[in-house]
């Protein structure tokens, strides 16, 4: 239940965010299209721990902050690289272990390594990710465990 009370609110803030209009009508019918697309996704069994994560909404707002800091600084060391030029760039490819339980946890784990310039994740298994970075020093990043370990407290 809390689930389909999540859906309902983050639809009705998007609808509300992307109208701009707010007299009755388009209120009400804005109301009936959320309630319509709620039960829709009712009754196609979707809406679950997954598709609304609500369990990580305490911890979100912090991740999101320390990951955009490391996006930042890759970018950065990204922009060096390219001004000095290829000798300053040694692609590596290498497995690391997941440490994440949930399927949820390692997709935000694999995203989160796509998203910081310099380093993509390949392909994901249950308990490895194959990650391709421009540097030995991504991997050796990555190899800390620190976008590892936050991934797994916001699991929890």
């Amino acid at each position: 239940m809390r689930h389909t009370i999540s859906l309902s609110l983050l639809l009705s803030i998007i609808w509300l965010a992307n109208s701009g209009h707010y007299n009755g009508l388009l209120l009400s019918l804005g109301a009936v299209s959320v309630a319509l697309v709620v039960w829709i996704c009712h009754r196609m069994d979707v809406v679950d721990h997954e598709s609304q994560p609500v369990h990580l909404t305490r911890n979100i707002p912090r991740y999101y902050g320390w990951l955009a800091w490391q996006i930042l600084l890759s970018n950065i060391d990204v922009v060096k690289r390219i001004w000095r030029g290829n000798a300053s760039i040694d692609p590596q490819m290498k497995t690391l272990p997941v440490s994440q339980k949930t399927d949820l946890g390692r997709v935000i784990y694999a995203n989160s390594i796509n998203l910081t310039p310099g380093t993509l994740a390949v392909e994901l298994d249950d308990d490895t990710v194959l990650v391709h970075a421009l540097t030995s020093a991504n991997i050796n990043d990555l190899e800390t465990g620190e976008m590892s370990r936050r991934a797994c407290e916001l699991e929890k």
